[in-house]
């Protein structure tokens, strides 16, 4: 079996702190100090870059051969170093970024296989705006292997919006836009082929339409609801039906402070001109599509990579001026009974 060259892990640099001492590593959760070093050591440790055989860096420290090895050894404790990928895992184009996060993420250090596992997951994004056409477009270039896309309304001048679509395509179905616009991010997405969604993420105006929800709940396909508004938007919760509190249930504790709530709720999502329902299509502000999107899209990368989501029973508001996300947490409505559904199967991790 051939011995895998041993490495730093990708991003982790080597820094000097002084006349005997270095750093390894800039995130405060991993880094280290290396300490009681001699400038000849100091001068060893700041020339190792990424591709730095750290083996071969001990062999070819003479005296010192001894001490690099045990450093070696202690930066390994520390989860700081890890042998060279397995050949033909390797990860090109934008996805890389994330392989190499995760390399510093995981304990055996093979962000690779975490992020090539994601080709076999198959996520919906309901609504192609601003704010779903970025959550398709983070999904696609972060590795997952298929999308399916729902929205056939015409794209507009406002879904340019933070670069989402383009000017090109106003006119044409956001759907068909959207295709376009991921085969040129991540060619080797797959689009609206006939397969099962893993997670579905729903992007909706002014509330929640609860006949979706139930129909997903009813399917029990996990799912994420964002809701856009015309100056903030609500990310979250994320469901996995049986386990999770539901969008009904964030809807029962609505009305308990506020027993007009089903009323206004049911105007602004029925349709049909004799309902009173007032949906509403605007644009999306582009710092929030942005800002939503992203944490949208890595809440569904946790659950592709097979952990918990953060907000399964809370929601983010993501609100103008600042953007900074305001989290609520919410609990399973005693009155709703979605805890008592059979939970789904767990998602198809690496």
């Amino acid at each position: 079996m051939r011995t895998r060259t041993v490495r730093l892990r990708p991003g982790v640099q080597v820094l000097t702190r002084g006349a005997d001492e270095v750093q390894v590593g800039l995130d405060p959760r991993w880094a280290v100090r290396v300490d009681g070093l001699d400038p000849d050591e100091v001068r060893l440790w700041c020339g190792v870059g990424p591709g730095t055989d750290l083996d071969a860096l001990a062999r070819g420290a003479g005296a010192r051969a001894a001490r690099v090895r045990q450093t070696v050894a202690d930066l390994a404790a520390a989860g700081l170093t890890r042998p060279d990928p397995e050949p033909g895992t390797t990860v090109h184009g934008p996805a890389s970024a994330d392989a190499d996060a995760w390399s510093l993420l995981t304990a055996d250090g093979d962000g690779e296989r975490q992020v090539l596992a994601r080709s076999r997951a198959v996520v919906g994004v309901v609504g192609l705006g601003a704010t779903g056409m970025a959550v398709a477009t983070h999904l696609a270039t972060a590795g997952v292997g298929t999308l399916l896309l729902d929205d056939d309304s015409p794209v507009g001048s406002v879904d340019v919006a933070g670069g989402a679509h383009r000017w090109a395509d106003v006119g044409v179905p956001r759907a068909t836009a959207a295709r376009r616009v991921l085969q040129d991010a991540a060619p080797g997405v797959r689009v609206d082929v006939d397969a099962a969604p893993d997670v579905v993420v729903v992007v909706e105006h002014d509330a929640a339409d609860p006949a979706r929800a139930t129909l997903l709940m009813a399917h029990g396909l996990a799912h994420l609801s964002v809701v856009v508004r015309a100056a903030d938007t609500t990310v979250g919760p994320f469901v996995r039906p049986g386990v999770d509190p539901c969008l009904h249930c964030l809807d029962l504790h609505r009305a308990d402070v506020d027993a007009a709530w089903p009323t206004v709720l049911a105007r602004l999502t029925a349709g049909g001109p004799d309902t009173g329902a007032v949906r509403r299509r605007g644009g999306e502000v582009g710092v929030v599509a942005g800002a939503s999107a992203a944490l949208a899209a890595a809440q569904v990368l946790v659950h592709v990579d097979g952990s918990v989501p953060s907000l399964t029973g809370a929601t983010v508001q993501i609100a103008l001026p600042d953007v900074v996300g305001r989290v609520r947490d919410w609990s399973a409505h005693p009155d709703c009974g979605c805890s008592r559904l059979p939970g789904p199967p767990a998602p198809s991790g690496p």
